[in-house]
C-alpha cells in the first residue's frame, strides 16, 4: 500500500508504506472513499511544529468497513462509516459528559491519507450512514470528521443561540463552516473576518451577513462599530495565533462567550483583558464524535452542505500538490480520492 509521508518542512511524498491490519480486538479496518489536508497539517508542512521523524499524515476519513476486531460489536464489514479525528472508546465518563476528545483512553488518527486505515477503538468512535452514500454526498460527509465538526463545536461553545450576534474569526476550512453551524443554530447576523474576496463568497453562501476586512485592532473597531459599541454575543476564533485571540476576546460583549478550536501556535494568552471584559472561553479539541449523529442526519437528508469547502479535488497520489496549493492560499482545502 502506498500512503502520505511527511519529511520535513514542504517535504510530502506518496510512498510505499505498510497496510494496516487488525491489532487489537478493537480495531477496524475501513477502505477509504474520501480524505483531505486539513489546516492543521499546514503546521507542520511549514515547519512551525516540528516532526523527529518522517510521519504518516492524515486525520480525516470516511469509508467502508473492510474487517473488524472480534470485540467490535457496533459496526460491521459492507457499512459506510465516518469517524472522528479524535479516537474515544465512549464509555469513560468523560465521553459519557460528550467529550470524548477527553476520553481517558484517547488517540489522535493520523495515516488516514492513504486508500486503508486502522481505527482502534472502533465501537467507540466510528458511526455508520443510514445507507451507501452516492457519491456527491462524499465531501459533505468527509467534513463531519473534523472542519464541520469542529465548526459546530465552536459554535456550540460560543454559546450560539437563536437571534444571537456572531463574529467569525478565520476564514478557513473551520472558520467558514463555523459561520455555516452559526446558521444552523438560529444565529440572527455572523460577521465573517476575512480579507479573501473568494472566501468571503464561500462566507456569505454559508449564511454570513457582513464581512469585516480588517485585523488586530482595527477588526475589533470594525465589530464594536458594526454592534453599536457592545461586542458581539458569541465570536468563534479558528486561527489559534496570538493575535486571532487577543482579536476574538476584544470583540466580545461582556458576558459574552468565545468558542477557541484553533490550535494554539505561539500563543501567551494576556489576562487582563479576559478579566476586564467578562467573557467566556472555552474550546480545544472538538469532541466530534457526540456530533456525528445528527451531523450525518443533517447531510444525509441534504439541509446542508459543506462540502462546498473543497474547492480543490485531486487524486490521492497528487497529495503534494494539494498541500502546496492550501500552503500557497490556491485553494481552501483539498480533496483526496484513492
Amino acid at each position: 500500500m502506498r500512503g502520505t509521508v511527511l519529511y520535513g518542512p514542504g517535504d510530502v511524498r506518496f510512498e510505499d508504506r505498510e497496510a494496516p491490519r487488525i491489532e487489537k480486538p478493537t480495531d477496524a479496518i475501513i477502505r477509504i472513499a474520501v480524505t483531505c489536508v486539513c489546516g492543521s497539517d499546514l503546521w507542520p508542512y511549514r515547519g512551525i511544529q516540528k516532526i523527529a521523524q518522517p510521519t504518516p499524515m492524515g486525520h480525516e476519513y470516511c469509508g467502508i468497513v473492510e474487517e473488524v476486531g472480534s470485540a467490535v460489536k457496533t459496526v460491521k464489514p459492507g457499512q459506510f462509516v465516518i469517524g472522528s479525528f479524535c479516537i474515544s472508546d465512549n464509555t469513560c465518563p468523560n465521553c459519557r459528559n460528550g467529550y470524548q476528545s477527553g476520553c481517558q483512553n484517547l488517540e489522535f488518527m493520523s495515516r488516514a491519507q492513504a486508500p486503508y486505515l486502522r481505527v482502534p477503538s472502533a465501537d467507540g468512535t466510528l458511526v455508520p450512514t443510514p445507507d451507501i452514500p452516492s457519491d456527491d454526498l462524499l465531501p459533505s460527509l468527509l467534513t463531519i470528521s473534523d472542519v464541520l465538526g469542529t465548526g459546530w463545536f465552536a459554535a456550540d461553545a460560543a454559546n450560539v443561540k437563536l437571534g444571537s450576534t456572531v463574529a467569525v474569526v478565520g476564514d478557513g476550512a473551520v472558520g467558514l463552516l463555523g459561520v455555516l453551524s452559526a446558521k444552523q443554530m438560529g444565529a440572527a447576523r455572523i460577521i465573517a473576518m476575512s480579507r479573501h474576496e473568494r472566501r468571503q463568497q464561500f462566507a456569505r453562501e454559508f449564511g454570513a451577513t457582513e464581512i469585516v476586512t480588517e485585523r488586530g485592532d482595527e477588526g475589533v473597531t470594525r465589530i464594536m462599530d458594526l454592534t453599536n459599541g457592545i461586542g458581539a454575543d458569541s465570536v468563534l476564533e479558528c486561527v489559534g495565533s496570538e493575535e486571532s485571540m487577543m482579536q476574538a476576546i476584544l470583540s466580545t460583549r461582556p458576558g459574552g462567550s468565545i468558542g477557541y478550536v484553533g490550535v494554539p501556535h505561539g500563543m501567551k494568552l494576556d489576562m487582563p483583558p479576559v478579566f476586564f471584559h467578562l467573557v467566556r472561553l472555552h474550546g480545544g479539541p472538538a469532541p466530534v464524535r457526540r456530533y456525528l449523529p445528527d451531523l450525518i442526519k443533517l447531510v444525509w437528508e441534504r439541509k446542508i452542505n459543506p462540502g462546498k469547502v473543497f474547492d480543490l479535488t485531486l487524486p490521492l497520489d497528487e497529495v503534494a500538490e494539494g498541500y502546496r496549493a492550501m500552503d500557497e492560499r490556491r485553494a481552501i482545502k483539498t480533496l483526496l480520492r484513492p
